[in-house]
């Protein structure tokens, strides 16, 4: 019984073992002098207190053993347990640098709730990182690369992972389990197979340790989309063919390109979303029930039907109550 709860001790942290033998020392001493010398140090209280203050070597004088074993008792707790204490202080400052800099250098565990995961570092995360906490500043986002070696931000709701996204014992620092959703972007500096590879990877990974996770996933080329989505993914992001349309409508109408980006930037306000149809909008036309949103600042550009989004439809197209509306509104 003995032998395992010394085995057991010796399991626990260092820091919490050298301050509990420095503890018990004390402890130890203080009740000896009590009774060695009860005349001096009439309380259990006043012998622990006498012991504290010279393991601490503060030595205040308002207790002092006159016997002497009582100063022999004084000599030895003074060489051991002020050795012990002052590990003790030395051990915890150490592991206080160690703990940040394992949280600068994505070496520590996250353990929050609902927090967003990013996977890959590069200028499309930076942006969405930064209006991520612009919208909401007290966000937990958990940014996952192997490439960093530090953390690029300086903000306590940023927390950094370094490693290969789609290893379990990255996914488990992540704490992901937890998480509220995670967006994968696609590694440019690789060519375009293998950043898609790279990605469809990530998303078996977490997929696998969290299938009721949502996930957003970039993929650079068209014939990978399937993959992504058999993957699991809910929903996929075809950076290049977004950029050709919108080179496309530049090309059409000049300086479109900023109208779009102006559009879909939500730190002005201006969301494009999906919402659900409401029963008062149900079997209403395309027409009135433009007029009736218009009433309360919200823009209709189209019906979503299943799989299938309709932009600008024919003014007579009744909305059904599975349908969802594309809108703009502030």
């Amino acid at each position: 019984m003995v032998q395992l709860m010394f085995q057991g001790f010796l399991r626990w942290p260092l820091v919490v073992r050298i301050f509990l033998i420095a503890i018990t020392l004390m402890l130890s001493f203080g009740t000896i002098i009590h009774f060695l010398e009860p005349d001096t140090f009439p309380s259990l209280f006043d012998g622990i207190w006498w012991a504290i203050i010279t393991t601490s070597t503060v030595g205040y004088g308002d207790f002092v053993p006159t016997s002497f074993e009582g100063r022999l008792i004084g000599i030895i707790l003074i060489l051991v347990g002020a050795g012990f204490l002052s590990t003790y202080f030395v051990m915890l400052a150490a592991e206080t640098v160690m703990t940040q800099n394992a949280y600068l250098e994505g070496k520590a565990t996250f353990k929050g709730k609902e927090h967003i995961v990013v996977v890959g570092w590069n200028e499309r995360t930076r942006e969405v990182i930064n209006q991520l906490t612009s919208l909401q500043s007290q966000c937990d986002i958990i940014l996952v690369d192997e490439t960093l070696q530090r953390n690029p931000y300086n903000n306590n709701h940023i927390h950094f992972v370094r490693g290969t996204p789609f290893r379990d014992a990255i996914l488990k620092k992540v704490n992901l389990h937890e998480a509220s959703i995670a967006i994968i972007t696609a590694d440019q500096n690789k060519d375009e197979i293998t950043a898609d590879m790279n990605s469809v990877l990530t998303l078996l990974a977490i997929k696998g340790n969290h299938p009721d996770l949502y996930t957003v996933v970039e993929i650079l080329q068209k014939d990978q989309v399937a993959n992504a989505e058999r993957a699991g993914a809910d929903e996929v992001i075809q950076t290049n063919m977004q950029t050709s349309y919108v080179m496309m409508n530049s090309i059409i109408s000049q300086g479109m390109s900023k109208t779009i980006l102006k559009l879909l930037n939500h730190l002005k306000g201006n969301n494009l979303k999906l919402i659900p149809v409401s029963e008062e909008h149900i079997n209403k036309s395309f027409h009135s029930l433009s007029t009736n949103l218009l009433k309360n600042n919200i823009i209709l550009l189209g019906i979503k039907k299943g799989e299938n989004t309709t932009v600008n439809p024919p003014l007579t197209t009744l909305v059904e109550e599975t349908d969802e509306l594309l809108v703009i509104s502030n």
